[in-house]
């Protein structure tokens, strides 16, 4: 975080309205700070590597290195461990939020969003959890590991405890640590604690990571509808 707690913030879009109003509104409140600005994902790359901002705002679609691209290369930047990219989409079910989540973002929001939802997601990711709580997402990670090969290997699996797998398929179904806490009846620092050492073992970066590795790991299986 920047000073007294103040979470700094990038943003990354094509569109210059788009940013103006995205900009407009954080800077609005008094514990967000916008520090740069980016037109294209090779931008965002080389901005989030000078600034270091705890969230970069990353719009899906842009031109010449896209967002799911850049996302991969700052998750990918061992000196950007604690920048966490949020996703921009147009649509609830855009073909390519799942490669941006696998790519290493922390969730994803509409860009049509109310205000008060973008500000509470920015939040929420620079905090380190994932913005993974609404059906559309749940939605949106089964639809596409349901595409995964029936004989892709389960890589990892055999790492962690009964115990931990179990938490790990409560989080890919969208609880969170104090509903976890409910169902196993068990207290929220030890289902946090769980998750914690699941994630360090899988050297996922954050709760989405654990998401996608649930159903690409086969551990969970995607409800069809």
């Amino acid at each position: 975080m920047g000073r007294c707690g103040v979470i700094r913030v990038l943003l990354a879009d094509d569109q210059a309205l788009m940013r103006a109003g995205f900009r407009a509104l954080l800077e609005a409140e008094d514990d967000l700070e916008v520090v740069g600005e980016a037109s294209d994902g090779a931008g965002a790359v080389r901005i989030a590597r000078e600034l270091k901002p705890d969230v970069v705002l990353m719009d899906v679609q842009m031109p010449g290195l896209d967002g799911i691209e850049a996302t991969g290369r700052i998750a990918a930047d061992p000196g950007l461990g604690g920048v966490r990219v949020l996703m921009l989409t147009n649509y609830g079910l855009d073909e390519y939020v799942f490669a941006a989540l696998r790519a290493g973002a922390s969730g994803f929001l509409l860009k049509d969003a109310d205000p008060a939802d973008l500000l509470q997601a920015v939040a929420v990711v620079a905090r380190g959890d994932a913005l993974l709580a609404p059906a559309v997402t749940r939605t949106l990670i089964s639809e596409f590991a349901s595409s995964r090969p029936p004989d892709q290997p389960t890589a990892g699996r055999e790492v962690l405890t009964a115990r931990e797998q179990e938490v790990a398929g409560l989080v890919a179904r969208g609880l969170s640590n104090d509903e976890i806490a409910d169902r196993m009846v068990i207290s929220p620092l030890t289902a946090k604690t769980h998750v914690n050492r699941a994630m360090t073992k899988l050297h996922c970066r954050d709760r989405a990571q654990l998401v996608v590795w649930a159903y690409e790991s086969g551990l969970v299986t995607p409800r069809r509808r």
